[in-house]
């Protein structure tokens, strides 16, 4: 299992690609944080999970979104940790917040 951490901005934010190499097939997201770290700065996030365009990153837009405004107060953490997504090759996941660098996103992954 692999943790990658980001920081989220107030545009589109790319936290984390899909490599794929050798045998394995893809990679399975088993779990994401999303942190507000601020004390007293409510945010929301939206996640998208953006499949690759013939072999390259893809596009986030409404049809591939996962997570709309998520509502994150200020202090706290929410985890989404109910299915697992599984990605290959170049398949990404974007975030993006609606206050610049209050949010963090934390992913675990696991090759599959």
């Amino acid at each position: 299992m692999a943790l990658t951490s980001s920081l989220i901005a107030n545009t589109n934010t790319t936290v984390y690609t899909s490599t794929v190499s050798g045998s394995q097939t893809g990679n399975a997201i088993t779990c994401m944080m999303i942190c507000n770290y601020t004390s007293g700065t409510a945010a929301t996030v939206t996640i998208y999970a953006v499949p690759n365009s013939g072999g390259s990153v893809g596009t986030p837009g409404s049809v591939n979104t996962i997570v709309y405004q998520l509502p994150v107060p200020a202090g706290e953490t929410v985890s989404l940790d109910q299915e697992k997504l599984v990605l290959s090759a170049n398949d990404t996941i974007v975030a993006v917040a609606s206050v610049n660098s209050a949010l963090t996103m934390t992913l675990s992954t696991m090759q599959v």
